[in-house]
């Protein structure tokens, strides 16, 4: 199977996490968001992957990528892991890893809805802050808010369903949380079908499925562009060697230069912004990405 996440966990990463076993991470439910931020005098990618699954739940933080990692196990029965502290370095400066879950609230999936926070402090400066407990955080951190502010990149996530794939997601940073449908109808009797609704609106329809597994077309969110590929190749041909994947893309840019990228890759799994970070401040025009892994359950 395509590893989703090779960069998740590398040099610069601190966890809090279930590492028992009997984890099988194809069964979990698996959040990544990248934000870019200024980290020892740099720019650099900085991930959150949020985990759920049938052993816990917990989070790890990566800073840009390499071998090495550090981890805080997270056991439904150690309460008193659900906050904390974790440091480390990075070109030599520290790094550290404040977070609050004890009185967090799920919704669905693994990332909280509210009751917590998770910082990122290095240099006095909190270069990360997620969640809504925001005096607790700084009070906690004795930290200043960062200089430059982090700038949200992309999110990454693991959906399961048989006929319907659903997610949430905000296209703006702190703009209205929409609802996203993936509905897909393969029936031996028909032809193949597939629609995505955004707030149960139809905004694609491809009818013609078996020709068209792969592709792309413009929809309009909150009043802004936002191109949508696909890539269900696996669902159709061979559905029981991986997942399709779906990629909503914004961009600041009125000239979509990611199309010539896109249409350059013979898979959406080396689409630009999948996996890759590119520091896009000199160009001014950073998007976003919703990246969306589907699985097809039996």
């Amino acid at each position: 199977m395509h590893d989703a996440f090779p960069s998740c966990f590398g040099e610069y990463g601190v966890q809090v996490l279930d590492t028992s076993a009997g984890s099988n991470k194809v069964t979990q439910n698996l959040v990544t968001c990248l934000y870019q931020t200024k980290l020892a005098g740099k720019c650099r990618p900085l991930s959150i992957t949020w985990f759920k699954n049938l052993i816990g739940q917990g989070l790890s933080v990566n800073v840009d990528v390499d071998q090495h990692m550090c981890k805080v196990d997270m056991k439904p029965w150690m309460f008193w892991k659900k906050q904390g502290l974790k440091s480390f370095e990075v070109d030599d400066i520290k790094v550290e890893v404040y977070w609050d879950l004890s009185s967090a609230n799920y919704i669905c999936g693994p990332v909280p809805s509210d009751s917590f926070f998770v910082a990122v402090v290095s240099a006095g400066e909190v270069v990360l802050l997620l969640g809504d407990m925001y005096n607790e955080a700084y009070k906690k951190t004795k930290a200043k808010p960062a200089s430059i502010e982090a700038i949200r990149v992309s999110r990454s996530e693991h959906v399961f369903g048989k006929r319907y794939h659903c997610t949430k997601a905000q296209f703006e940073e702190g703009g209205k949380a929409h609802d996203i449908v993936i509905e897909c109808q393969i029936r031996p009797s028909s032809e193949p079908r597939m629609y995505v609704r955004v707030d149960q609106q139809i905004v694609v329809q491809v009818k013609r499925l078996m020709w068209k597994f792969r592709g792309n077309q413009t929809i309009v969110v909150d009043g802004a562009p936002v191109e949508v590929f696909w890539d269900v190749h696996s669902w159709l041909f061979n559905p029981r060697a991986g997942h399709a994947v779906f990629m909503f893309q914004t961009c600041l840019s009125s000239d979509k230069p990611w199309l010539k990228e896109v249409d350059a890759c013979p898979s959406v799994l080396q689409w630009p912004g999948t996996y890759s970070f590119k520091d896009k401040h000199s160009s001014g025009s950073i998007g976003f990405s919703l990246v969306l892994f589907a699985w097809k359950c039996d």
